[in-house]
């Protein structure tokens, strides 16, 4: 049992000094306001608090740093938390250095994901790196490593650059082809706890921008190898092709998460691209899909699609798809 001091007439004083509803079990530790700890959690180091944050299918930036703050976000899981990551200054994590990247991802989101999915020490890896977001969230966080594999050089020396301007650890880059991951001596035996990734989508990004958004991105890179250059009918194939053997190096139990965005429907499909990455993926053996969470990016700017004309939806919102590798 873990030590309390004493009761009073509203509960429990804990060791922390805390008031509590009950006297702990041998497996519990009291981690004063960040909630109590299960010592046989083997996925990560959150107490049951903090879990419970992160399990709210909208995506919460940061947990909980008091009591006050504590009952907000239980206010706050019933409707929609509107998220601004700083793109300047200190708190941007160079931004102004990635933004070289059509989608580079916030490594302050990143970081919560991988502090959820790994435990201290923990390996993760990223086939489609760009500027290293799933890497510096690595390095934000305390004995966390990871590998990124990119295809482009640029974008490589760029996150290196981000690490030494924010003084941050260096982690394992290598410039090359994902298809190649299982001959790439440095991982090809590494056993990882999470896999961690935002693939570029065929060609979307090179398709022709309408509408109020008339500011076109351009392709990631001139690569024909770049599965941003594939054509759409084509990804799927590649996607999961790559991602069947990124898959063969991540450990039994451990986490797949992959990013995704959907397109614009048309009148011919749909285009909800998160409900054809789950098909596919579930497709590979011993992967089975565990549900999603939703990022809402306010940093997006909001155009009137459509207008006068017609209904056209602004997609703020990005799917975060969570799977599970059960043998």
């Amino acid at each position: 049992m873990t030590l309390v001091e004493g009761n009073d007439e509203k509960g429990i004083i804990s060791s922390k000094g805390r008031k509590v509803k009950r006297i702990l079990k041998e497996y519990e530790v009291d981690k004063g306001e960040r909630g109590v700890y299960n010592s046989k959690n083997r996925l990560n180091d959150l107490t049951g608090r903090e879990w419970t944050f992160f399990i709210n299918s909208v995506q919460i930036t940061d947990f909980a740093r008091d009591e006050k703050e504590f009952e907000l976000w239980k206010f706050l899981q019933e409707s929609i938390i509107e998220t601004r990551y700083p793109t300047n200054g200190k708190d941007s994590v160079g931004h102004n250095l990635r933004k070289i990247h059509p989608s580079p991802k916030p490594p302050q989101l990143i970081k919560d994901l991988i502090a959820f999915f790994t435990k201290e020490g923990g390996w993760i890896l990223d086939p489609f790196m760009g500027v290293g977001g799933t890497l510096l969230g690595a390095s934000l966080l305390e004995s966390r490593n990871a590998v990124g594999i990119e295809l482009e050089k640029r974008y490589i020396d760029t996150y290196k650059e981000v690490c030494k301007r924010e003084a941050l650890k260096e982690q394992l880059t290598l410039c090359d082809d994902a298809r190649n991951i299982l001959n790439i001596d440095q991982i090809k035996n590494r056993p990882f706890d999470l896999i961690l990734t935002d693939p570029p989508y065929a060609d979307m990004l090179s398709r022709k921008r309408t509408g109020g958004d008339r500011k076109d991105k351009g392709a990631f890179t001139s690569d024909e190898r770049d599965l941003g250059n594939v054509p759409f009918e084509q990804f799927f194939y590649e996607f999961r092709g790559i991602m069947e053997k990124a898959i063969t190096l991540l450990k039994n139990k451990g986490y797949l998460v992959i990013f995704c965005k959907d397109m614009q429907p048309t009148n011919k499909y749909h285009n909800m691209l998160h409900s054809d990455i789950v098909n596919e993926i579930c497709k590979i053996k011993n992967i089975y899909f565990k549900g999603y969470k939703i990022w809402y990016d306010k940093t997006i700017n909001l155009y009137p699609y459509g207008y006068p004309f017609s209904y056209v939806s602004n997609q703020l919102h990005q799917f975060i798809l969570i799977f599970r590798k059960e043998e």
